[in-house]
């Protein structure tokens, strides 16, 4: 069993920065591929970023070049450093793992607003 809770959302104007963490407990050992996703209003809950074992890392199209995502294994948090915000940004952001054996968990979400 894996846990996630993010940290780090809040309400921003547009071109502001935010930091999201998640933080994973539990058999996090087992985990070897983490991400970012997204669901805003009315919309399907979206990739951001990932960052697999060997710190390999992909990112939405949406996002290249404004967000960064970090896995800080000493810790066992996962970062996601979002600058250039824009109010499209706006969504509540879920931290996703995977596990050896293909269990997927998820975090409980924490709401971004960009607004003016």
């Amino acid at each position: 069993q894996v846990q996630l809770v993010e940290s780090g959302g809040g309400s921003v104007q547009p071109g502001g920065s935010l930091r999201l963490s998640c933080a994973a407990s539990g058999r996090t050992f087992t985990i070897y591929y983490m991400a970012w996703y997204r669901q805003g209003p009315g919309n399907e809950r979206d990739l951001v970023a990932a960052v697999r074992s060997g710190d390999s890392t992909d990112y939405a199209d949406s996002v290249k070049g404004r967000f960064t995502i970090s896995r800080d294994n000493a810790n066992d948090m996962l970062n996601l450093q979002m600058n250039s915000l824009k109010p499209e940004d706006t969504a509540v952001y879920y931290c996703y793992a995977v596990v050896y054996g293909g269990q997927v968990y998820w975090g409980q979400g924490t709401q971004v607003t960009v607004s003016s």
